[in-house]
């Protein structure tokens, strides 16, 4: 191998984690309540984005920690609550959710993450829409 090439193949493994893609990112999310007239359609940023992971076709020949697969996730965070409009006197109108300051790679946390893409999920208004932009 080359110098150059031994060199930049250092760098990478070394620094990979630092040029990944992973960033807030704006997001909509749609909220209805059964209950309620409306749908409301909410402006927020979200984790998104690339992480280097490893392949884990060697597993038998590596330590369990040369197999984590890192995820885009928070690093900083905080939470808004809306209120749904045309809601019943009965309902509770007001629903949080989380906005995302900075994020990183890493392991996916189930206390404030969903950590499993679900096949069939759908992110849109089956009723009237108001828009909400915190």
């Amino acid at each position: 191998m080359t110098p150059f090439f031994t060199m930049s193949l250092l760098f990478g493994l070394t620094f990979g984690q630092t040029a990944s893609l992973c960033a807030p990112s704006e997001y909509i999310i749609h909220v209805e309540k059964r209950e309620c007239a409306y749908c409301l359609a909410i402006n927020t940023t979200i984790c998104a984005g690339f992480c280097m992971t490893r392949d884990s076709n060697g597993k038998k020949l590596l330590l369990k920690s040369a197999l984590s697969q890192n995820v885009c996730t928070y690093k900083e965070m905080f939470y808004q609550t809306a209120q749904i409009p045309g809601c019943p006197h009965h309902t509770i109108p007001y629903y949080s959710y989380p906005v995302a300051v900075s994020c990183k790679c890493g392991k996916c946390n189930t206390d404030y993450s969903d950590c499993v893409h679900e096949k069939v999920r759908t992110n849109y208004c089956t009723k009237p829409q108001k828009l909400c932009n915190m």
